[in-house]
């Protein structure tokens, strides 16, 4: 019986050896999906703190040591079809917007947000050169370019809502990126709203930009980040935090003034000119839009696009932030990078939080 009673023992023991191997065991690859389509080969995106971290190889060398090589994915169909990656499991991270984030956990998503990247971003409207479109009232019945599903949609609707319109008073068209681009240099659309790839079609002189949503306010921004699958994250705790200490780590390089050149140089790989980064960031510190931190601007942005997404019947049920983000692995990051007071924090409201 005592004999019996050791086998059992012993074999239970070897069970959680086994078991315990199996789940420190680090991952042969780890696969990041990205909202956008990437340029170049092997394909390279621009534009915030992650894109740094990826142009620099700063997650691929953190995971050399575990053998664990990096795949960076990028989708054409932006957030939504991120979601899709995400929900088949077919990636383990993503960079993408607020609004597609909050689309996937309406529809049953396991995500944990982890850092901030890219914050604080608008939108902008353009309309042909010759055209009489002064302004966002002015586009009542007209043909305006639109990429749906992304975090770019939600802004355009709230500008809308501002100026006393609704995607109904317009005659919307769902085009993504590029196929914005073309359509309003052929004036095959009356106006689009879009991003700072805007800013190169109107150097071309195919574009007239005439209104810009950060000068109606910070409500009128976009934010963006990057997220695990939660059952990645209890699987590689170590791996997550070796990804968010790198991306926090370009997120400082990237958020220091005396690299502004270095730093629009090194996005002009996307195939962005430097010239549309300095557009974009003209009159604009680099710290508040590559901060990382989750503060209380970051959370209330997320739960008011989360109620702005109900509001416009993009989602069925309302959904709460509360539990969505996981801090720890940042606050490891600042702590181990001795950045804790490196970038300001922000009320709800968007004013500075005084240390």
């Amino acid at each position: 019986m005592r004999l019996r009673h050791l086998l059992s023992a012993s074999t239970v023991m070897l069970g959680v050896i086994v078991n315990t191997t199996a789940f420190a065991a680090a991952p042969d690859v780890v696969r990041i999906g990205v909202a956008q389509q990437g340029t170049g080969d092997p394909p390279v995106f621009g534009g915030s703190p992650a894109a740094t971290a990826q142009l620099q190889h700063r997650v691929e060398d953190s995971l050399k040591t575990d053998g664990t090589k990096v795949e960076w994915i990028f989708f054409k169909g932006a957030g939504p079809a991120v979601n899709e990656a995400l929900a088949n499991k077919q990636i383990d991270f993503a960079y993408q917007g607020d609004l597609p984030s909050v689309l996937g956990r309406a529809n049953g998503l396991k995500t944990h947000l982890l850092l901030a990247s890219n914050v604080r971003a608008g939108v902008y409207l353009a309309v042909p050169p010759d055209s009489d479109i002064k302004g966002v009232k002015d586009l009542r019945g007209k043909r305006v370019g639109i990429f749906r599903g992304t975090n770019l949609q939600l802004v355009a609707d709230n500008v809308l809502k501002e100026h006393g319109l609704s995607e109904r008073d317009l005659r919307v068209i769902n085009l993504d990126s590029a196929a914005s681009q073309a359509a309003l240099a052929s004036k095959g659309v009356d106006a689009v709203f879009l991003d700072y790839n805007l800013f190169k079609l109107q150097r071309q002189g195919l574009a007239k930009i005439v209104y810009a949503s950060r000068d109606g306010g910070l409500q009128f921004t976009r934010q963006a980040h990057l997220l695990v699958l939660e059952d990645f994250e209890r699987a590689h705790p170590e791996i997550v935090q070796k990804v968010v200490t790198s991306v926090v780590q370009a997120s400082q390089w990237s958020s220091d003034e005396a690299n502004r050149d270095a730093l629009f140089a090194l996005w002009s790989k996307s195939g962005v000119p430097a010239q549309s980064w300095q557009a974009e960031y003209a009159n604009q510190q680099l710290k508040d839009r590559s901060s990382p931190l989750i503060d209380p601007f970051l959370i209330a942005r997320y739960q008011a696009v989360a109620d702005d997404a109900l509001r416009l019947n993009l989602i069925r049920q309302p959904v709460s932030v509360n539990g969505w983000f996981e801090p720890k692995y940042l606050d490891e990051a600042l702590r181990t990078l001795k950045l804790q007071s490196y970038w300001p924090r922000f009320d709800a409201s968007g004013k500075p939080i005084a240390c």
